[in-house]
């Protein structure tokens, strides 16, 4: 016995319990079958009911055992979990709202007698509705084994553990990770300490918003966004060394000498801002030119500086980058002379720029001053303890779909 789920037309379903409370949402008894002989079937949403809640689904059950179940809208197929005893039919994910939606389902009893429901309903409108407004990675794009998945909503949201429940990571090389909320606007999905995203894959996030409920508003729109991860690039650099190496795939493919930040400059916080932070940094983004000036000081402050440099690949949103040196050329792999970034030949800077994506792992030793955690994309400063409990769920995820022990 098995339950099949069909596609169907949206041409409106016959008729199931008329006596169900069909004008203000309520949802009745359920459609339920009208074999009085066969086992009985009950579809909630009712037949008739134009108001139905879009977080609570589709629940069909049955006193029998159920054969064929089919749940359209718009002519596709709403996905759904039979139970083991093959007796309720619940749908997935939550629904759309203001969405016309179709159900039909049968049964059979243990003398082979069988009963069919259907039931025809609309769910609810809804205003002011909860969206994603922009993903990362974007669709199509190739991104580092460092990179993040940054969800940024419209609006607060008042209900994080069914957000949480309704996104789907899945990767060609499974990995475990976890959502931490930024904010209650923002949602990022990082891989464990000690690893990144395996190299050469497709990843894939899935945002089943619809109908999710967040205060007296819901989701109104899924959103899917297919990327991939492409070569494994790290990137370390030392402050005592002077020295920066780039690895593709574990192969070292180039060096060169750097100079980082010489200090000096402790403000009223405590910390020393002409310091490189140490720690591990993702590249964030490339500027052909990026206009630099010193934060916090004026013309005619001590320490004051402006400029236009070349070449600048940020790794941090404290105004680190990986640039090209616009002077003190003999400090390159001997000293510390920048204002806080990595100072770097033209010829190198120029390089990086061009083959580093968003997400490489740029992993930086040797200063007195640690990168923190929401200084960027500096997420792999945080304990991973600490960012497993920073999600509504406090759990791990495996991007395969399986469960992940403690």
């Amino acid at each position: 016995m098995f339950i099949t789920v069909l596609l169907a037309a949206t041409a409106t379903a016959c008729g199931g319990s008329k006596g169900s409370r069909g004008s203000d949402g309520a949802p009745g008894s359920g459609g339920k079958s009208s074999t009085a002989s066969g086992p009985q079937v009950t579809i909630t949403p009712a037949d008739g009911v134009k108001k139905a809640r879009p977080d609570q689904g589709v629940d069909i059950k049955t006193t029998g055992t159920l054969q064929n179940v089919t749940v359209t809208a718009g002519g596709k197929t709403v996905p759904g979990t039979l139970s083991a005893d093959k007796t309720e039919w619940k749908s997935t994910w939550t629904l759309t709202p203001g969405t016309a939606y179709q159900a039909a389902a049968t049964a059979v009893d243990s003398k082979g007698k069988t009963s069919t429901a259907n039931s025809a309903f609309h769910t609810l409108s809804t205003a002011n509705p909860l969206r994603i407004s922009w993903m990362l990675p974007g669709t199509g794009s190739t991104v580092g084994i460092g990179m993040p998945i940054i969800l940024q909503f419209n609006k607060p949201v008042q209900n994080k553990a069914a957000v949480e429940r309704a996104l789907v990571v899945r990767s060609t090389k499974p990995v475990t990770g976890a959502w931490f909320w930024y904010s209650s606007t923002q949602l990022i999905f990082r891989t464990k300490n000690g690893t990144y995203w395996p190299a050469n894959q497709k990843v894939t996030v899935t945002a089943h918003m619809a109908g999710i409920k967040s205060g007296s508003s819901y989701g109104d729109t899924d959103v899917s966004h297919t990327y991939r991860i492409g070569d494994a690039h790290v990137i370390t650099a030392s402050a005592i060394t002077h020295r920066l190496t780039v690895k593709d795939n574990g192969k070292v493919i180039r060096t060169w000498g750097v100079s980082m930040g010489t200090g000096g400059d402790v403000e009223k916080d405590g910390v020393d801002h002409l310091l490189t932070t140490s720690g591990i940094h993702l590249v964030m983004g490339h500027s052909r030119i990026e206009h630099m000036v010193s934060p916090g000081k004026k013309k005619g402050d001590p320490g004051y500086y402006e400029e236009d440099v070349p070449w600048a690949s940020r790794i941090s949103n404290s105004g680190e980058f990986i640039h090209q040196s616009m002077g003190d050329l003999g400090c390159l792999g001997r000293s510390n002379c920048s204002h806080g970034c990595v100072r770097s030949p033209e010829a190198d800077a120029k390089w990086f720029f061009s083959w580093s994506m968003l997400g490489d792992v740029v992993n930086i030793t040797g200063t007195k001053r640690q990168l923190i955690w929401w200084n960027g994309w500096g997420y792999y400063q945080m304990p991973w303890a600490t960012w497993v409990k920073g999600g509504a769920l406090d759990r791990q995820i495996r991007t395969d779909g399986s469960s992940v022990t403690a």
